[in-house]
């Protein structure tokens, strides 16, 4: 007993934890390389014509297609959704046919309702278009898919790398050659830079929002945000601090905030707000304004603190989710030390059927 307590007044102070930068730089310049292959499968579908893309996912990545299906709802003309892969397959979708395409991702490549969705997607006659990290793995099959690319991580990346040149090819985005060679040259190091400038400040953060935690075992933490930044709320505080901290959450949006959980927002209760930079900033920005006047406990997270070299202002909102992912990263390393409990350990989650 001695030993561990001893263990945790020594433990050492940010130190980049769980970070690998060449690593990190080579994944998301990895992922920006796929673009030739996202081009042609998106040639094809275009040629063979469609009446709507949808965005479908559960958990994590249906939060991913909540972020693209809002950033194309503001840019874009196209007919695109976002769906719960889950919904779908209980209430279906009238506006879905044969003509639909699916875009999807899975880590796993064996997620349940995922595999039931395409089988599903398929009986109808739709085309399903798979970015998929784990090759091998059930959904790489031939018979689970029309095009498919195995590629690990970056998720919200390779989304909005569909988005931006199905925009393109429908004349919505004539910056995108600019655009495509700011990111490809600056993007992966301008995210790794992020990591580096939010480590100290992710230490701290972790270390008192342990400490408050360990305090009020019982009180949940709430996330704000929206825009691009509301998936990442919404992944963050379900997929991260519930699924793999084990801390109760609460996420909502800024637009929603007004309307019911200001109520309940007092002196002590524990905040994070994300900013972004996309068109909903102002929405965040009205959330920003009125949390110094009630709580003494809040964090604003805000992605215009960041110097992102070499990408332009007018592209900066684009990104802000992933630079948002980066900070979180770092947040994640540090709340995993001070927790003293891996993120990769569940209770429930794929240890026994339900």
């Amino acid at each position: 007993m001695t030993y561990a307590a001893t263990a945790w007044k020594e433990t050492p102070g940010p130190c980049l934890r769980n970070f690998d930068e060449q690593k990190q730089i080579d994944s998301v310049n990895g992922a920006l390389a796929l673009r030739p292959q996202i081009e042609k499968v998106l040639d094809q579908i275009w040629a063979d014509g469609f009446d709507g893309i949808y965005f479908i996912g559960i958990g994590g990545t249906y939060a991913s297609g909540m972020q693209v299906e809002v950033y194309m709802r503001g840019h874009s003309k196209l007919p695109v959704f976002v769906e719960n892969a889950a919904e779908f397959l209980t209430t279906g979708d009238k506006k879905f046919t044969d003509k639909s395409v699916v875009i999807y991702s899975s880590v796993s490549g064996n997620t349940k309702e995922m595999v039931q969705l395409v089988d599903r997607v398929h009986e109808i006659g739709a085309r399903v278009f798979a970015f998929i990290d784990t090759p091998g793995s059930v959904l790489t099959q031939p018979d689970k898919q029309d095009y498919l690319i195995v590629y690990p991580m970056n998720e919200q990346l390779k989304f909005y790398m569909v988005a931006n040149y199905l925009m393109y090819k429908n004349g919505e985005f004539p910056e995108y050659d600019r655009y495509n060679q700011e990111m490809e040259a600056h993007l992966a190091q301008a995210l790794a830079d992020v990591e580096k400038a939010s480590d100290a400040w992710a230490y701290d953060y972790a270390q008192k929002k342990v400490a408050f935690l360990r305090e009020h075992p019982d009180l949940p933490h709430y996330f704000i945000g929206s825009g691009n930044q509301y998936g990442a709320t919404y992944s963050y505080a379900m997929c991260y601090w519930e699924e793999q901290m084990w801390i109760r959450t609460k996420s909502i949006s800024c637009q929603e905030f007004f309307h019911g959980m200001q109520e309940i927002i007092v002196a002590d209760t524990p905040v994070t707000l994300f900013m972004g930079e996309d068109e909903q900033r102002p929405l965040a920005e009205r959330v920003a304004r009125f949390l110094p006047r009630v709580c003494a406990n809040y964090t604003i997270i805000d992605t215009k603190e960041h110097e992102l070299k070499g990408i332009s202002p007018e592209f900066r909102g684009t990104i802000s989710h992933l630079v948002m992912h980066g900070v979180n990263n770092r947040v994640d390393a540090y709340m995993e030390l001070f927790l003293r409990h891996p993120l990769s350990i569940r209770r429930y989650y794929r240890q026994f059927d339900y």
